[in-house]
């Protein structure tokens, strides 16, 4: 994998020249440029931005999609289409970024993570999504190829719903509310990973599951930092006073808000969950051991008096008048196996056993 840039070393040149800061290699970008009203609906995709897309005709709308970052001036000429500040390019270009919504008065920069399951590793891993909110258009910036924008562009094409009626705020609206919605795929999947778990810490402990344990509680560690900071982010956008955002789009951002809160406290309640599951272990390896305690406690017990009885009769005196009867030797058994049944039975009677 060819190096990153570390952040440190471009510190300052965000407006000299833009870098992509990431952790993972970028891939091949591609442009898709999309507009719509009411009655009419076009589509393209590009790979290079030879003019700029956006239609200055006051009723279109306009939605670049850009998927990839490997082309740092197709970001340079989405600036000056769209006036973009030097700022919110570097921003796009550092995934590093925490969620976030910034107002720069003629248009809004918001800063999400849309989640993803790899199923090779098992792992939860995310990619940040720039949304970039104007007057007729939306601007939408993703690292890797995979959204979960397909139901919208359906909705635009189809003309189903009211989403090609209303303007560029219903947009934003309508991607930051299926990013939201699929964060409850993966809140329900962690669920379901911790009820096995805790099962599985109560049937049989041992340091696998101490092991999954630890990597749930990273997971959930990684999805509170993705999805908390929407909280403060859509709530924002519902507070500030800006002619972006009309009335009736705040409604569909108060759901939105509301969708948020459902997975941070579906989260707030695994996380205590989590928390209480290693008490969970340690009582079940503590009950464990002391089973295994029990058990050899017994059987030592149970060899006591045997043990004194084959020494007294183990020491070789020559003069031992039990030594020369004839069925001395059946008899020792039969006493030793009397005192092991008998202090079963007592065992069994104190439920020890």
């Amino acid at each position: 994998m060819p190096s990153q840039p570390n952040p440190a070393q471009h510190a300052g040149e965000a407006n000299e020249r833009l870098v992509y800061v990431g952790d993972t290699a970028p891939v091949p970008i591609s442009i898709e440029v999309i507009y719509y009203d009411e009655h009419t609906f076009e589509a393209q995709t590009l790979t290079a931005l030879r003019e700029c897309p956006y239609l200055h005709d006051g009723h279109t709308v306009t939605w670049v999609n850009v998927t990839g970052l490997s082309r740092v001036e197709v970001f340079e000429q989405l600036g000056q289409c769209f006036g973009l500040h030097p700022l919110v390019l570097e921003d796009m270009l550092d995934t590093n970024q925490r969620p976030k919504v910034e107002d720069y008065d003629d248009y809004l920069y918001m800063v999400v993570k849309h989640l993803e399951y790899d199923q090779e590793t098992e792992a939860i891993g995310a990619d940040q999504v720039s949304l970039v909110l104007g007057p007729q258009f939306v601007v939408s910036v993703q690292e890797r190829p995979g959204d979960p924008f397909d139901a919208i562009r359906e909705r635009l094409r189809t003309g189903k719903g009211r989403l090609r009626k209303l303007g560029a705020d219903h947009l934003a609206h309508a991607l930051l509310d299926a990013i939201v919605d699929s964060y409850f795929l993966f809140v329900e999947r962690l669920g379901d990973q911790v009820d096995l778990l805790q099962e599985d810490l109560v049937s049989s402990p041992g340091p696998q599951k101490l092991r999954t344990l630890h990597t749930l509680k990273r997971e959930m560690i990684f999805l509170r930092s993705a999805i908390w900071p929407l909280r403060e982010l859509i709530g924002n956008l519902e507070r500030w006073d800006t002619p972006l955002i009309t009335q009736s789009t705040i409604l569909y951002l108060r759901d939105v808000y509301d969708h948020t809160i459902q997975v941070i406290d579906a989260l707030e309640t695994l996380r205590d969950i989590l928390s209480s599951m290693l008490d969970i272990y340690l009582s079940s390896i503590s009950n464990r051991m002391n089973e295994i305690m029990k058990v050899l406690t017994i059987i030592s017990t149970l060899f006591i008096p045997l043990t004194f009885m084959v020494g007294i009769y183990g020491m070789n005196f020559h003069f031992m008048p039990e030594l020369q009867w004839r069925w001395s030797y059946p008899i020792l058994w039969g006493i030793m196996l009397s005192v092991v049944v008998g202090m079963l039975s007592y065992f069994r009677r104190k439920k020890w056993l």
